[in-house]
């Protein structure tokens, strides 16, 4: 509701704006992704129809203002952000896999260009606008992990067969060792 309220343009009361201020605060602590739009020039249907969209990935679309987004973004991995939080911004929160959520809010706004795209936090980190259209290039989590244990179980079979090798040649110098002494002795 207090979002809800907010985005309507309503004046929060004090206690309202420390709610939201402390519901912020928890939401970038947890966030694996940060995005930071500039959503002016959207209508309330637009708006809807991208927090429709992120909400089926878990993501969360919230508009707050900047002062707030400063203030709940101490001491939190966000807190670097906080100088390009300025004129209005959109910030959309995901506690899951960073690289759909870029990929989803660049989806969104090659449909509709008037939402762009500033700058965000990526695990941690902050990201320019650039970097963050880099990073959409990236495969989603579960390719990466499964790309990366195909590398591993390549790795581990050339083992196994370097190793099953080098005691195929042993067997093989054993054997012939044996072989010489026996024509040695015979």
């Amino acid at each position: 509701m207090i979002q809800h309220l907010w985005e309507r343009g309503f004046n929060l009361k004090k206690e309202k704006k420390g709610q939201v201020i402390t519901d912020l605060r928890n939401e970038f602590d947890k966030a694996k992704a940060v995005i930071f739009t500039d959503y002016r020039g959207l209508t309330v249907a637009e708006l809807s129809e991208l927090r429709r969209l992120l909400r089926d990935k878990d993501i969360k679309y919230r508009v707050v203002k900047n002062t707030l987004a400063k203030i709940a973004s101490q001491d939190t991995p966000v807190s670097s952000a906080k100088e390009i939080m300025k004129g209005p911004a959109g910030i959309a929160i995901s506690q899951e896999d960073p690289v759909t959520t870029v990929k989803k809010i660049l989806e969104y706004s090659k449909k509709n260009e008037k939402l762009r795209v500033t700058s965000g936090i990526i695990e941690g980190k902050l990201c320019a606008a650039e970097d963050i259209r880099a990073i959409a290039e990236l495969p989603p989590r579960e390719v990466q992990l499964s790309i990366l244990a195909g590398v591993f179980q390549a790795s581990i079979s050339k083992c196994l067969a370097a190793l099953n090798a080098t005691i195929n040649s042993f067997a093989y110098a054993i054997e012939s060792l044996k072989q010489k002494k026996l024509k040695v002795e015979g």
